[in-house]
């Protein structure tokens, strides 16, 4: 089987429901985030989100998006159009989406995923999405972070380094 471009998997909204939508025979996992400078920690996590069912799509921020979070100055620093195609070339990522709102929510009500996952900083906080998954018989998984790993820390170093 030809590998499927990078390209290919970056999804209209419309697309990505028509192809991963219910009804569906697949275990479909959902998650989100901005992903601005991938690194090790979201490979492993993703490929931890990934082994929970049969096809992995990401939610990418948009730009706009990004800067309403408050990631920092000068955040992103990746365009939205590069880092969905960084995501997209990885084997455990099916499909990528963007989104403009604050959170994915709309999204997740369109899609309606049968896994919902986020990391483990999520364990004392609301899971946006969590109602319609588990409404619909679905499920929300917490994936530890591997410590040292952290887009934030990697700016900041990088900005450390001396001229």
């Amino acid at each position: 089987m030809k590998p499927r471009t990078a390209a290919s998997k970056v999804l209209t909204r419309h697309d990505l429901i028509d192809r991963y939508g219910r009804p569906r025979k697949e275990t479909v996992v959902f998650t989100n985030g901005v992903f601005d400078i991938l690194h090790r920690g979201h490979t492993t996590y993703l490929a931890a989100a990934r082994a929970l069912g049969d096809a992995l799509i990401v939610g990418v921020n948009t730009d706009a998006s990004v800067r309403r979070l408050s990631k920092g100055s000068g955040r992103p620093i990746n365009r939205v159009g590069d880092r969905a195609t960084v995501l997209a070339a990885l084997e455990c990522v099916d499909a990528v989406c963007l989104f403009d709102g604050d959170t994915p929510l709309a999204l997740i009500e369109e899609l309606v995923p049968d896994v919902l996952v986020k990391g483990g900083d999520y364990a004392t906080k609301p899971v946006v999405g969590q109602e319609t998954v588990e409404a619909a018989g679905g499920r929300v998984e917490l994936i530890a972070f591997e410590n040292g790993y952290s887009t934030t820390e990697l700016v900041e170093r990088i900005r450390e380094i001396p001229e």
